[in-house]
């Protein structure tokens, strides 16, 4: 059998952290993006999953959303080989959230449905990640429908004596599926400390399982760089100034190439940059404990190319956009049993859109771009979250007040301005007896205000031809859980239940009788009302000190009571099992992936020609991971997908990668 030589982290444990003597790590972490404030997983009314450093530095993702695959609770979409959509309780795109260091990175074009924004963030500046499910519109505002990924980038640590490290990457594989370097440099002293590191990536064309073959053309070039210094000003008191960007250039949307008449359709340039400034403290003050002010500036520049078959006509499209963002957090620890997190965060959005075509050596033709040029986005709100402890009870509350101000300038609709508000809280209960055992239930109440994506959009998406619509308002979602937590030595298991109700969906709607250039045409309204309810469990055993059995899996059931039919794109049951071996720096790990068919589709899915005719089958794949780390050294080997099977995560553009061995090699001074 045929073996493809290279290199990628294939999966990243729930648990986190890997010992030369291994412990069960779930629930053990410590996370931040549930309430604001450092929290002890077990102790959280809530689903959430943590990913540590160390478990990037072992697995080494290819992509940032190739690290979440296998994740409980989380179902990775390709649309193609250069994208990659979280869904998070069967909900993706604009109805979840993503954060980096807290700072929104969903902005006011972020579509609706499977997107490809989380592959700009290089996975090689990620510290931690944190998922919470069905939470997070109290705490960070919009969009959070089915939940919040919070990816914390790696931070430099003071030094009582000058020090200087470094680490190199080399990543490869055969059929030119990859080829990556990475260096990254931290320099540290008693009031300063510096990080660094420059990513570059060349992905070569994806080589599906024993039918497909290579996926022509889905290759693309990656190139990355961030850097982060801290300067502490007293002993209270450190100032953060930070910058990352990624630039990737002819990223192919392979299903169109493959499925539709397409000669060109690509991606390019697909650009992010985010740079902040953040002051942070400590005060005597009980009402003020913690205070940090964050001034934020991001700007995303999203190029697409296109040409049919048998035309001469290149479509050349851009929309760039630049965030502004301050955002101001008080911690306040007001009795030894009582305390809160509250701040004011303010966004501020400029749309630039443009569109041309050019037809062979004629004058290019600019026309309005897919959004309304020079469109403003202002998202300013007030928040408050508490948590109160009482023996062996805890109880968290709180609530956000959210108003947006959208000015839109159409050249053919005329001056448009809507402000649009929200109000939501969330409350939970969790009773520990002792301290093994958590039993919790919540209600979080979020909202999804209408972007610019869903008011401004005139032109071609996907197979449809879309109209602007300026009357929407806010989706808003109601989300029921129950759950029971437990960790005691060597086992760890948590489980919860979920109903989440959600109102004012913004659908298309189709507008009868009407076609532009034999497309039919949508509008989009606030119609439909759906619910999507499931289940998540994920448990851990070690044994022997050497030894860890582990596995997780998730079910999400989701109706739209309006159309009497499934919610488009749900993902179908699915999971991971595995067993690792550690020891003395070395270690073994065969881990199976799975997910079941999925033939409960939409009328949308069934029009969808990224599915199969009747539905998506279901699949298992096994994987072998092993390596063999030292203080200066590391050697990682992957091998994916050992019986070669083709298979495809439901909704995706293209088939996932077939069996291959991927090579890692680090090197630490």
């Amino acid at each position: 059998m045929k073996i493809i030589y290279g290199l990628i982290l294939l999966s990243i444990p729930a648990c986190g952290q890997k010992n030369d003597s291994l412990r069960t790590e779930l629930l053990s972490q410590v996370n931040i993006t549930a309430s604001r404030a450092n929290e002890k997983t077990f102790q959280t009314a809530g689903s959430i999953s943590v990913f540590s450093s160390k478990s990037f530095q072992t697995y080494q993702p290819r992509t940032t959303p190739e690290a979440l695959m296998g994740t409980t609770g989380v179902f990775v979409q390709k649309t193609t080989h250069g994208a990659g959509s979280p869904f998070l309780r069967g909900l993706t795109g604009n109805q979840t959230l993503i954060l980096i260091d807290g700072i929104r990175l969903n902005n006011s074009t972020f579509r609706y449905g499977p997107n490809q924004y989380l592959n700009t963030i290089d996975p090689f500046s990620i510290d931690k990640m944190e998922v919470l499910r069905g939470g997070g519109s109290v705490a960070y505002g919009s969009d959070a429908l089915g939940g919040t990924l919070q990816l914390l980038t790696a931070t430099p640590a003071f030094s009582e004596k000058i020090s200087v490290h470094g680490k190199a990457v080399a990543r490869s594989a055969t059929g030119n599926m990859e080829k990556t370097l990475r260096a990254g440099v931290e320099l540290s002293g008693l009031r300063a400390a510096f990080s660094g590191g420059i990513s570059i990536r060349n992905f070569g064309d994806l080589i599906g399982g024993d039918t497909t073959g290579k996926q022509t053309p889905s290759g693309y070039k990656d190139r990355a760089f961030d850097a982060k210094l801290l300067l502490k000003l007293t002993d209270s008191w450190t100032l953060t100034l930070a910058h990352q960007s990624v630039s990737q250039k002819h990223v192919p949307l392979y299903y169109r190439y493959k499925l539709e008449n397409f000669a060109l359709n690509e991606f390019d340039p697909q650009r992010r940059s985010l740079s902040y400034v953040k002051l942070k403290g400590n005060t005597s003050s009980k009402w003020a404990s913690e205070l940090s002010l964050t001034g934020t500036f991001q700007s995303t520049n999203e190029g697409r190319l296109s040409r049919k078959n048998g035309s001469n006509s290149l479509r050349t499209e851009t929309d760039k956009v630049q965030t502004t963002g301050l955002i101001f957090n008080v911690i306040s620890d007001i009795t030894p049993f009582w305390n809160a997190s509250s701040g004011i965060e303010i966004y501020n959005d400029v749309v630039r859109s443009s569109k041309t075509d050019q037809i062979a050596d004629a004058a290019p033709l600019a026309s309005r771009g897919l959004y309304p040029d020079d469109s403003k986005y202002l998202n300013y709100a007030v928040y408050s979250l508490h948590q109160v402890k009482l023996d062996d009870w805890r109880f968290s509350f709180g609530g956000r007040f959210n108003g947006f101000k959208i000015k839109v300038e159409d050249e053919a609709l005329g001056s448009v301005s809507v402000k649009p508000k929200a109000l939501v809280g969330n409350a939970s209960i969790s009773y520990l007896p002792g301290e093994n055992s958590n039993f919790y239930t919540s209600f979080h109440s979020g909202f999804r205000a209408p972007n610019i994506d869903d008011m401004g959009t005139l032109g071609i998406v996907d197979f449809r031809y879309e109209l602007p619509a300026y009357d929407l308002k806010p989706e808003t979602s109601y989300n029921f859980e129950a759950g029971y937590k437990y960790h005691s030595g060597g086992l760890a298991l948590c489980a919860g239940l979920f109903q989440n109700n959600l109102r004012n969906l913004i659908a298309r709607v189709k507008v009868e009788g009407q076609k532009i250039d034999g497309i039919d045409v949508y509008r989009k309204e606030n119609v439909e009302r759906a619910y999507i309810r499931g289940g998540e469990f994920e448990a851990e055993y070690v044994f022997e000190n050497d030894w860890k059995v582990y596995g997780s899996a998730a079910y999400n059931f989701g109706e739209n009571v309006t159309k009497k039919e499934p919610v488009r794109r749900i993902p179908p049951l699915s999971g991971r099992f595995g067993l690792e071996y550690r020891n003395k720096g070395w270690f073994a790990r065969p881990e199976a992936w799975f997910a079941g068919k999925q033939t409960r589709l939409a009328a949308g899915d069934a029009a969808d020609n990224r599915i199969p005719k009747g539905g998506t089958p279901g699949w298992l794949i096994v994987n072998f991971m092993t390596g063999y780390e030292t203080k200066h050294f590391g050697l990682n080997a992957v091998v994916q997908n050992i019986s070669n099977e083709d298979y495809r995560t439901h909704g995706s553009g293209i088939n996932g990668v077939g069996r291959s061995l991927w090579l890692t090699l680090t090197g630490k001074f």
